[in-house]
């Protein structure tokens, strides 16, 4: 009878694996519900997201230029295309609700304080991100393209190439906001002092420039648009760790 007997930490491990397993196919069904359920709601108005999406770069075309479609199925896939991120944009804080949730039952009581307030900061930092580049640094950019002039050239942009272009712009932004939370996160860790970081600022100068070049189209102003912000977030993470952490 004893050589049947499972070992107590053996079956209390295979629960909790399976339990985990459970657990996460539940909160991935539920995410997914989540985004088509916004994009159900979305899609009968995807023609009007497209305009609004589109309105950066309508406002910044030469007179008399236009939106193109070089595919047959553009005019109906794009707005489609285009309602889905803006659905993604929409749903974001249920989704990182769900992977918060996900994430909860693993954490002990003192991270599981901290790693809230920390998942709402990403989040905000990136719908920040997002705002900056799709009311601010779109417009300008566009508005710099478009007023490259060629002789015997008519600007006329493709909805997939402009849509495409945005969306990297808007995701490159988002993510460049996320720079705060790590530099407070290894800080926080001592995994890096906060003195390194000073002394690092040559090198970080550098590599937000770098950075955008690899995340933005190849052009020296879409590059310094988003490497100015960068390395300004950089120092504000820095004057945050002065403040409220101590060196490690």
């Amino acid at each position: 009878m004893s050589s049947l007997s499972l070992d107590p930490e053996t079956t209390r491990f295979g629960k909790t694996l399976l339990g985990a397993a459970l657990e996460l196919r539940s909160r991935a069904f539920k995410m997914i519900l989540c985004l088509l359920g916004v994009f159900a709601c979305l899609f009968p108005f995807a023609d009007q997201i497209f305009q609004i999406v589109a309105g950066p770069i309508l406002s910044a075309l030469p007179e008399g230029s236009s939106l193109i479609s070089k595919e047959v199925a553009s005019p109906f896939l794009t707005p489609l295309r285009a309602t889905f991120w803006i659905a993604l944009f929409v749903s974001m804080p249920l989704l990182l609700y769900h992977l918060w949730k996900l994430a909860d039952a693993w954490l002990p009581d003192s991270k599981r304080r901290v790693a809230l307030p920390f998942i709402a900061a990403s989040a905000g930092l990136f719908y920040l991100g997002v705002a900056f580049a799709f009311f601010l640094v779109l417009p300008m950019v566009f508005k710099f393209f478009a007023t490259r002039e060629l002789a015997n050239v008519k600007i006329m942009t493709d909805i997939n190439a402009f849509l495409t272009f945005s969306l990297n712009m808007v995701f490159a932004f988002g993510l460049a906001f996320q720079v705060p939370i790590v530099i407070i996160v290894i800080v926080w860790t001592g995994l890096v002092s906060r003195k390194a970081l000073k002394d690092a600022r040559p090198y970080v100068f550098l590599a937000a420039f770098v950075i955008g070049m690899v995340l933005t189209p190849p052009d020296v102003f879409s590059q310094t648009l988003l490497a100015i912000p960068m390395y300004a977030l950089y120092e504000i993470a820095l004057l945050v760790c002065a403040r409220l952490l101590p060196d490690r």
